[in-house]
Protein backbone atom coordinates (compact mmCIF):
# COMPACT_ATOMS: atom_id res chain seq x y z
CA UNK A 1 0.00 0.00 0.00
CA UNK A 2 1.26 3.35 -0.90
CA UNK A 3 1.63 6.26 1.66
CA UNK A 4 0.46 9.74 1.36
CA UNK A 5 4.35 10.10 1.21
CA UNK A 6 4.98 7.54 -1.52
CA UNK A 7 2.42 9.15 -3.68
CA UNK A 8 3.41 12.77 -2.95
CA UNK A 9 7.09 11.67 -4.51
CA UNK A 10 5.78 9.58 -7.65
CA UNK A 11 3.81 12.59 -8.56
CA UNK A 12 6.98 14.92 -8.17
CA UNK A 13 9.04 12.66 -10.05
CA UNK A 14 6.46 12.49 -12.90
CA UNK A 15 5.92 16.74 -12.81
CA UNK A 16 9.81 17.07 -13.11
CA UNK A 17 9.57 14.93 -15.59
CA UNK A 18 6.96 16.08 -17.80
CA UNK A 19 8.58 19.48 -17.29
CA UNK A 20 12.07 18.47 -18.52
CA UNK A 21 10.38 17.11 -21.18
CA UNK A 22 8.54 20.32 -22.61
CA UNK A 23 10.74 21.18 -26.10
CA UNK A 24 12.99 24.00 -26.42
CA UNK A 25 10.26 26.18 -28.18
CA UNK A 26 8.21 25.53 -25.19
CA UNK A 27 11.19 27.48 -23.15
CA UNK A 28 10.63 31.12 -25.03
CA UNK A 29 7.46 31.56 -23.03
CA UNK A 30 9.28 32.17 -19.67
CA UNK A 31 10.99 34.89 -20.69
CA UNK A 32 9.09 38.42 -21.61
CA UNK A 33 11.85 38.78 -24.13
CA UNK A 34 10.43 37.41 -27.41
CA UNK A 35 11.07 37.20 -32.02
CA UNK A 36 8.47 39.18 -32.39
CA UNK A 37 9.37 39.37 -36.47
CA UNK A 38 12.11 38.89 -38.80
CA UNK A 39 12.96 40.52 -42.40
CA UNK A 40 14.98 37.93 -43.52
CA UNK A 41 14.84 38.67 -47.23
CA UNK A 42 16.07 42.28 -47.61
CA UNK A 43 13.87 43.99 -50.25
CA UNK A 44 16.35 44.32 -53.30
CA UNK A 45 19.12 42.70 -54.70
CA UNK A 46 21.25 41.17 -52.20
CA UNK A 47 24.65 42.95 -51.47
CA UNK A 48 27.36 42.04 -48.66
CA UNK A 49 29.20 46.16 -49.67
CA UNK A 50 28.98 48.48 -46.95
CA UNK A 51 28.64 51.20 -49.33
CA UNK A 52 25.92 49.74 -51.70
CA UNK A 53 24.09 47.11 -49.38
CA UNK A 54 20.77 46.28 -48.59
CA UNK A 55 21.74 44.42 -44.84
CA UNK A 56 20.53 47.50 -42.98
CA UNK A 57 16.85 46.56 -44.25
CA UNK A 58 17.33 42.92 -43.03
CA UNK A 59 16.80 42.84 -39.38
CA UNK A 60 15.41 41.26 -36.32
CA UNK A 61 12.80 42.46 -33.91
CA UNK A 62 12.94 41.38 -30.00
CA UNK A 63 10.00 42.68 -28.15
CA UNK A 64 9.78 42.75 -24.42
CA UNK A 65 6.18 41.42 -23.81
CA UNK A 66 6.35 41.96 -19.84
CA UNK A 67 3.51 44.82 -18.67
CA UNK A 68 5.20 46.00 -15.47
CA UNK A 69 9.14 44.45 -16.21
CA UNK A 70 12.03 46.37 -17.88
CA UNK A 71 14.38 44.45 -19.72
CA UNK A 72 18.25 44.89 -20.78
CA UNK A 73 19.29 42.96 -23.75
CA UNK A 74 23.04 43.45 -22.60
CA UNK A 75 25.14 40.26 -23.06
CA UNK A 76 21.69 38.65 -25.00
CA UNK A 77 23.52 36.44 -27.69
CA UNK A 78 21.15 36.38 -31.42
CA UNK A 79 22.38 33.36 -33.35
CA UNK A 80 21.25 31.60 -36.62
CA UNK A 81 21.77 27.71 -37.47
CA UNK A 82 25.15 28.30 -39.28
CA UNK A 83 26.55 29.71 -35.83
CA UNK A 84 26.57 33.17 -37.04
CA UNK A 85 26.46 35.81 -34.03
CA UNK A 86 25.54 39.17 -32.33
CA UNK A 87 26.04 39.96 -28.44
CA UNK A 88 24.46 42.90 -27.29
CA UNK A 89 27.15 45.03 -25.99
CA UNK A 90 25.96 47.29 -24.62
CA UNK A 91 22.45 48.45 -21.89
CA UNK A 92 19.78 48.29 -24.39
CA UNK A 93 16.54 49.06 -21.85
CA UNK A 94 13.32 47.94 -23.61
CA UNK A 95 10.65 49.32 -21.63
CA UNK A 96 7.58 47.20 -21.02
CA UNK A 97 5.93 46.56 -24.34
CA UNK A 98 9.15 48.15 -25.93
CA UNK A 99 10.74 46.52 -29.15
CA UNK A 100 14.21 46.64 -30.63
CA UNK A 101 15.35 46.38 -34.24
CA UNK A 102 18.59 44.09 -34.83
CA UNK A 103 19.75 45.76 -38.19
CA UNK A 104 22.87 44.55 -40.39
CA UNK A 105 25.65 46.88 -41.71
CA UNK A 106 26.81 50.15 -40.04
CA UNK A 107 24.94 53.02 -37.85
CA UNK A 108 24.43 54.57 -35.17
CA UNK A 109 22.71 52.46 -32.02
CA UNK A 110 19.85 54.38 -30.50
CA UNK A 111 17.31 53.83 -27.79
CA UNK A 112 15.31 56.45 -28.92
CA UNK A 113 14.98 55.32 -32.30
CA UNK A 114 14.50 51.54 -31.32
CA UNK A 115 17.88 50.26 -33.67
CA UNK A 116 21.02 48.64 -32.70
CA UNK A 117 23.40 47.56 -35.96
CA UNK A 118 25.60 44.60 -36.12
CA UNK A 119 28.14 46.50 -38.06
CA UNK A 120 28.90 43.90 -40.28
CA UNK A 121 27.55 43.61 -43.65
CA UNK A 122 26.98 39.93 -44.31
CA UNK A 123 24.31 38.60 -44.25
CA UNK A 124 22.79 36.85 -40.96
CA UNK A 125 19.34 35.21 -42.17
CA UNK A 126 19.28 32.89 -45.11
CA UNK A 127 16.79 33.50 -47.39
CA UNK A 128 15.43 30.12 -48.00
CA UNK A 129 15.21 28.80 -44.41
CA UNK A 130 16.90 29.49 -41.07
CA UNK A 131 16.89 29.17 -37.16
CA UNK A 132 16.80 32.14 -34.77
CA UNK A 133 18.27 31.46 -31.24
CA UNK A 134 18.28 34.22 -28.39
CA UNK A 135 20.39 33.17 -25.40
CA UNK A 136 20.02 34.86 -22.50
CA UNK A 137 23.62 35.99 -21.05
CA UNK A 138 23.90 33.12 -18.65
CA UNK A 139 24.10 31.23 -21.98
CA UNK A 140 20.69 29.81 -21.35
CA UNK A 141 18.39 29.88 -24.56
CA UNK A 142 15.36 32.43 -24.35
CA UNK A 143 14.03 31.59 -27.86
CA UNK A 144 14.07 29.60 -30.74
CA UNK A 145 12.04 29.99 -34.25
CA UNK A 146 13.04 27.90 -37.51
CA UNK A 147 11.58 29.62 -40.53
CA UNK A 148 11.35 27.83 -44.16
CA UNK A 149 10.26 30.85 -47.31
CA UNK A 150 8.05 28.34 -48.29
CA UNK A 151 6.21 27.10 -45.06
CA UNK A 152 6.56 30.62 -43.10
CA UNK A 153 6.13 33.20 -45.71
CA UNK A 154 2.90 33.09 -47.29
CA UNK A 155 2.51 36.33 -48.61
CA UNK A 156 6.19 36.53 -49.80
CA UNK A 157 7.33 39.54 -48.67
CA UNK A 158 10.67 38.65 -46.85
CA UNK A 159 8.92 39.20 -43.74
CA UNK A 160 7.67 36.92 -41.20
CA UNK A 161 5.63 37.53 -37.72
CA UNK A 162 5.75 35.58 -34.82
CA UNK A 163 4.14 37.03 -31.92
Amino acid sequence: MRTPATIAAVLTAGTLAALTALPAQGAEYSSALKVRGIQYDAPGPDSNKCSSANTREEYLTVKNYSSTTTANLKGYVVKDAAGNRFTFPANQYLQPGDYVKLRGGNGTDSDAKNVVYRDNCNFMWNNAKDTIYLYRPSGARAVVHSYTKSRSDRDGNGYITYH
